[in-house]
């Protein structure tokens, strides 16, 4: 019989929830499904392999309040704030199964009348507006599923924060960020977070059923303080967040069917001996694999044949 734990938390502050996220993924046992539920607020999140100052105003962001953070999953900026309810889906890597916990937003979303779509690499949608997008992120061990789900955010609030390309605007169709989102609040004004908190947790169940069911909260994780601190601390780290850019470099940007890369390259005549690459790819390995398969290429290429592979 498999063993579903709900962690619901009421924490805000961005790098104690992801601290909890990951001693979660750390410690699911084999036969263990775990829906976390967590708000950040006035918090902009960027992927992996993004650049801090490049997809979010972070000097506006600082006078406001807000704080930046940086997660171990790949994809693109989002922005989290008290209208917006996050999910995590954790499992051992054998049961885990996207389509499954895609369902269950799905079902969730739809116990209030509400007909959304699973469209593009990772968004779900009503009427072509994005209210939820997710990533993912793999430890070897198991597998977490996260995202957001967008109930009644500040529209004013992501514009003036996300800052992404416009390359990355165009490929989508769109003038700005917030004109390609929509809150469900929007369809049913007596939405709140709590109610969809309260849907997940009984589709969650729905789809798992039957099974122990385990929930718990702010006071009763299953790990000690110690470890949340000593986690939190890291991703807390201004080192971790904001991205070094390499010096003394050129700069080309392109994108394939993983994502949008810009290559900070260092060049040797037109031979690129170093690269540094941000991406918004939901791969948070394509970094890594972008950088090996540039160094010896001529500079002068990328922009005629840009490596294909992420």
């Amino acid at each position: 019989m498999k063993r579903c734990r709900i962690v619901s938390v009421s924490c805000t502050d961005p790098y104690r929830n992801q601290a909890v996220e990951e001693l979660l993924l750390q410690n699911v046992e084999e036969d263990e499904q775990i829906l976390y539920l967590w708000q950040n607020d006035r918090t902009v999140v960027i992927g992996r392999n993004q650049d801090a100052a490049r997809e979010c105003d972070l000097e506006a962001l600082q006078s406001d309040g807000g704080r930046a953070a940086r997660r171990l999953s790949g994809g693109g900026a989002v922005y989290h704030d008290m209208g917006n309810l996050n999910y995590t889906f954790l499992s051992a890597r054998a049961s885990h199964d996207v389509k499954r916990q895609t369902g269950i937003i799905l079902d969730a979303v739809a116990s209030f009348g509400i007909h959304a779509q699973c469209t593009g690499r990772n968004d779900l949608t009503i009427e072509g507006r994005k209210f939820s997008g997710s990533a993912y992120y793999d430890n070897g061990h198991a597998k977490l599923h996260h995202g957001t789900i967008l109930i009644d955010t500040d529209p004013a609030c992501m514009a003036r924060y996300l800052t992404p390309s416009r390359q990355k605007l165009a490929s989508k169709g769109v003038a700005s960020v917030s004109s390609r989102v929509g809150c469900l609040r929007e369809l049913d004004s007596s939405l709140n977070v709590e109610k969809m908190r309260e849907a997940l947790a009984d589709a969650f169940y729905r789809s798992f059923a039957p099974g122990e069911v385990v929930t718990s909260g702010d006071d009763a994780l299953p790990f000690d303080e110690a470890q949340i601190t000593a986690a939190r601390s890291r991703f807390a780290d201004r080192r971790w967040i904001v991205s070094r850019r390499t010096g003394l470099s050129r700069v080309a940007e392109f994108r394939n069917e993983n994502g949008l890369y810009t290559i900070h390259a260092v060049v040797c005549g037109d031979v690129i001996t170093d690269a540094q690459v941000f991406t918004d790819s939901l791969d948070p390995e394509a970094a890594a694999v972008m950088r090996r398969e540039l160094i010896g290429r001529h500079f002068s290429d990328l922009e005629t044949s840009p490596p294909g592979r992420a």
